[in-house]
């Protein structure tokens, strides 16, 4: 409906109603606060708060003792004692520890997003003094790519967009243009190793908390991109973007379903609808703006293209913050009592204070990073452990209530909790212990690799290893972690790889560009994501929804994502380019061809059966538009082994 009078609307909130897209309804504007009598609503006193906090959630982590294990030899980190004291209460042992080649090729892609330079695999093969692997974690935490490859984690938790689910013909005044300097704000901050409290402190208030610099404002693009609605002067439609800030917030940083508490007491967890508006009410508070870097804000109907390039999309506090009635059922023409802005009670030591700073929003932050807050370490630690094993010790990570699961190992959980705090919440150390682990140095194969071909990932093995048949029997999920996850690389880490392969990577950052741009050859991190219409790229290898914050990735396998290997013009470019790279030197023979191109794409050495195979294919004669070595750089471009990480 381009250049059309119309409607264009993504419906992926189901409360979105639909007088929060019509632009020319009639509907009246409600007062914000009740007059006269109000109902009743059921008493917050009917909950049991001191069992409540007696949830394992809902208690302080606890430094714990290392537990004692029979295999003292086996453990480099702390973590490794919690995670082998279960492996051998089931009399479980872990796998061996990864070959090399292996190593070096799951620890980059972790790391940075991307694989290793075939240079840098034969620098660290050589490197056997027994710090080798130590160093190579030091550089890649050091590593720009660091912040980008964190970006990935953080962003679809913060529902990060840049326009809106719907639009009103050719209206873009509720785009943000210039979205991209939060996420450079975010890319930044993971490769400062900002303090992770601080992190969460200034993208919810970063205008309220004294000494910031003006650098920092760009961090409250977390709420200040946040959906908008037509018709945003109706109390309805403001407590659907109300919902949205109150569900963003508690299930990234806290991981509860606050706003489930909007129409009724939560089902499941001790959070009153006296909670959520009290939450609710800190951003009824707020007032989203796109502000000049000369102070001045944009026009409030100023179409995406005038928005001056430095505007930041921010949020500040409103001229009276006020407190807000609890609408009974949700229905905003139905208000009860008066709500204070205050912090959830579950997470409290008593009854919360009520928020007296403006809108409260300094004073949440403050209460969410509040070392005595049992979640918040909790919930980031957990997120990252499970960015890098493929499983979290929390299987639902934005949700550490009754209807989550529970943690598979809730003393390593509360131990790494309580170090994260006491380390300076730095993101780095956290990181840097998980991957200089014995637990996450174990090998992902079903067999154990050996022999003169122990270097060579991907290799049939025929006797395997009794430990993995024991393994598989006991715990054929692997939830105690007795070996590593195989896993697939994300959409980013997939595109990035192939571009590099190519060697056409462009390390810029800066303004979005869009995906399907045939120049653009930088990280995926840096595309446009739109909540209208997401990249078709994006949504066929499972990036998530960016209307919504989106706790995990899905992971499925498609035919259509296949037929994109065959057919995209994406990867036929980057087959051609690679070819082209294999073939520069036309005294090469096909051999050393085939070997260049495994080290590029995979960082081993083709196996002799797989060396046999490419130079058969590649003597015969070529078919169709494509050269035989063309087609060849296809085929390993679309393989499983370039999808996955072992």
């Amino acid at each position: 409906m381009n250049g059309s009078p119309g409607i264009r609307c993504r419906f992926s909130r189901g409360r979105i109603a639909v007088a929060a897209v019509l632009a020319f309804s009639a509907a009246p504007v409600l007062p914000l606060l009740a007059s006269g009598s109000v109902p009743a609503v059921s008493p917050a006193d009917e909950v049991d708060w001191l069992k409540e906090r007696r949830f394992w959630s809902f208690r302080a982590p606890a430094a714990q003792p290392l537990p004692r294990v029979i295999n003292k030899r086996w453990p480099q980190q702390p973590l490794d004692y919690f995670v082998l004291a279960r492996l051998e209460q089931k009399q479980l042992t872990p796998s061996v520890e990864a070959n090399r080649r292996t190593l070096i090729r799951r620890a980059t892609f972790d790391l940075t997003g991307l694989p290793p330079a075939p240079g840098e695999v034969e620098a660290f093969l050589a490197d056997r003094d027994g710090r080798g692997y130590e160093r190579l974690v030091e550089r890649l935490l050091e590593s720009p790519r660091f912040g980008e490859r964190m970006a990935s984690l953080w962003l679809p938790l913060a529902r990060y967009g840049e326009d809106q689910a719907h639009q009103v013909g050719e209206d873009t005044k509720f785009f943000y243009p210039n979205a991209w300097r939060y996420r450079e704000w975010v890319i930044n901050a993971f490769n400062q190793d900002l303090p992770y409290n601080r992190f969460l402190e200034l993208q919810l208030a970063a205008d309220k908390i004294e000494g910031t610099n003006s650098a920092n404002l760009a961090a409250l693009g977390f709420l200040g991109l946040g959906p908008k609605y037509y018709n945003r002067e109706r109390l309805d439609v403001m407590s659907d973007e109300w919902e949205d800030r109150v569900d963003t917030v508690s299930r990234t940083m806290l991981g509860l379903t606050v706003a489930c508490a909007r129409c009724h007491d939560h089902k499941f967890d001790p959070v009153t609808m006296q909670d959520y508006y009290a939450m609710a009410g800190v951003f009824a508070g707020t007032r989203m703006v796109n502000r000049k870097s000369d102070g001045a804000a944009e026009p409030g109907d100023a179409q995406a293209t005038n928005v001056a390039p430095a505007t930041l999309h921010i949020v500040e506090d409103s001229d009276k913050p006020q407190d807000l009635n609890i609408f009974l059922r949700g229905n905003v023409e139905r208000k009860g009592p008066v709500a204070e802005r205050r912090f959830l009670r579950v997470l409290s030591e008593g009854e919360p204070p009520a928020f007296k700073d403006g809108s409260g929003r300094r004073e949440l932050a403050g209460a969410i990073v509040d070392r005595r807050n049992p979640l918040t370490a909790r919930v980031m630690v957990n997120r990252v452990w499970g960015l890098f094993f493929g499983r979290a010790i929390v299987a639902t990570p934005s949700n550490f209530g009754h209807s989550g699961q529970p943690p598979t190992h809730p003393e390593l959980l509360d131990d790494l909790a309580v170090r994260f705090m006491n380390g300076g919440w730095s993101v780095k150390a956290l990181a840097r212990e998980i991957v200089l682990s014995a637990t996450y140095r174990q090998s992902a194969s079903a067999a154990a690799l050996s022999g003169p071909r122990a270097e060579t990932a991907g290799d049939i093995v025929a006797v395997a290893d009794r430990r993995y048949s024991r393994g598989y029997e006991v715990d054929p999920a692997n939830q105690l972690f007795w070996r590593m996850n195989r896993r697939r690389l994300m959409i980013e880490q997939w595109r990035d790889a192939l571009l590099f392969a190519s060697g056409e990577l462009e390390s810029a950052g800066g303004k979005s560009l869009e995906l399907d741009d045939p120049m653009n050859r930088r990280r995926t991190v840096y595309a446009r994501i739109s909540r209208l219409k997401l990249n078709d790229l994006l949504m066929q290898f499972d990036y998530p929804d960016a209307n919504v914050h989106a706790e995990k990735r899905s992971v499925t396998t498609t035919a259509i994502q296949k037929l994109f290997v065959l057919n995209s013009p994406f990867v036929l470019e980057r087959a051609k380019v690679l070819a082209a790279r294999l073939t520069a030197n036309p005294e090469e023979p096909d051999k050393t061809r085939v070997t260049q191109a495994y080290r590029l794409l995979f960082g081993r050495e083709p196996s002799r059966e797989e060396l046999m195979l490419a130079l058969d294919f590649l003597a015969k004669p070529a078919r169709g538009e494509m050269s035989r070595c063309e087609q060849y750089a296809q085929i390993l471009l679309g393989s499983n082994e370039m999808m996955y990480v072992d």
